[in-house]
């Protein structure tokens, strides 16, 4: 197998050739197809997470075709084309497990950050954790759903029956979770990093109502506002953009510090959430979802070995929609 490798902290990916892995018990080898690259690779990239395990291969919005079945698989055969999200394994025994919060889960493993995941042309997963996806629609387009879309969808059911939607940040999720939004009926007023006039311009194409930066108010206070930008100061300015009870929502798994801000604004009721992980029955709610809103990921490909130019771009902010790797 061909695979990038993260082999320390701040270091690029390294091109590797392994042998093939094979599946234990409970497990199926997936031959890769196509694999998204999210914010999340980054921050496990540039050493934002806590206990990264190295080396490890990143990647966990993988389509790939089942090549290998493990003693004791029964849901899945050779040949089925599965979808692999980030949440890879849950104990199933701690208290948010048999409380039907697996996305708490006690002793999880997650797929590229301490299990491998699919930045390679192939990988393991547990079979329980990965999606049957059939065979509607393009490998490359459906990626991003595997992560961009399920805590996306997750974070759009935790923000309620806002009528008057922000998303702050309008990349991968941003631009999924829009038409969602905009499917249910919602009006979507969307922030982007200032003066990013295409991003911008992307948001009103997918039917925003209004588009502006991330240091703008909008034009009328919001119901509720999703934050998927990594950045700490726009719980704040959220805060300021919603209504009395409105609600405010952290999409990402990591965010850098929060300012401090005057209880004034989170007065009236004002909620602020975050959202971790997610469970396998938002994978199976969204990926019914999905198709019913008519949903077309902005995607644009690239081959595995450019892995870390793409992160590059990803950083900077320079890519529109989502960004695949193609094997």
């Amino acid at each position: 197998m061909r695979a990038m490798v993260l082999t320390g902290p701040g270091s690029l990916l390294e091109l590797q050739q392994r042998s093939d892995p094979q599946p234990v018990g409970g497990e199926i080898r997936v031959s890769v197809s196509a694999c998204g690259v999210c914010r999340t690779d980054l921050h496990v990239v540039d050493g934002e997470l806590p206990a990264i395990r190295y080396p490890i291969i990143p990647g966990h919005e993988i389509v790939g075709r089942v090549d290998l079945v493990g003693k004791g698989v029964t849901t899945h055969r050779i040949g089925d084309r599965v979808g692999i999200p980030w949440l890879g394994h849950t104990c199933g025994v701690c208290r948010f497990c048999r409380e039907g919060m697996e996305n708490l889960c006690d002793h999880p493993l997650f797929t590229g950050y301490t299990r491998d995941g699919g930045f390679a042309s192939h990988t393991i997963a547990d079979a329980r954790y990965a999606f049957p996806l059939g065979e509607d629609g393009d490998d490359v387009a459906i990626a991003p759903l595997l992560c961009a879309g399920l805590i996306g969808w997750r974070s759009l059911v935790m923000a309620g029956d806002a009528e008057r939607l922000g998303i702050y940040g309008f990349g991968a999720a941003g631009h999924i979770i829009c038409q969602i939004a905009r499917w249910q009926g919602r009006s979507v007023y969307a922030f982007t990093r200032a003066g990013d006039v295409a991003a911008q311009e992307f948001a009103r194409q997918l039917g925003a109502v209004w588009a502006g930066g991330s240091d703008d108010m909008p034009p009328q206070p919001l119901d509720a506002a999703i934050i998927y930008a990594p950045a700490g100061d726009l719980v704040p300015a959220a805060l300021r953009a919603v209504r009395k009870g409105g609600r405010v929502v952290c999409a990402g798994i990591h965010m850098s510090d929060i300012p401090s801000f005057p209880y004034a604004i989170l007065w009236e009721e004002r909620q602020l959430l975050s959202v971790a992980n997610l469970t396998r029955q938002d994978g199976q709610d969204f990926l019914t979802v999905a198709p019913k809103a008519g949903v077309k990921t902005q995607t644009t490909a690239f081959p595995l070995e450019q892995a870390n130019d793409v992160l590059s771009k990803l950083r900077r902010g320079q890519i529109l929609g989502a960004a695949v790797l193609r094997l």
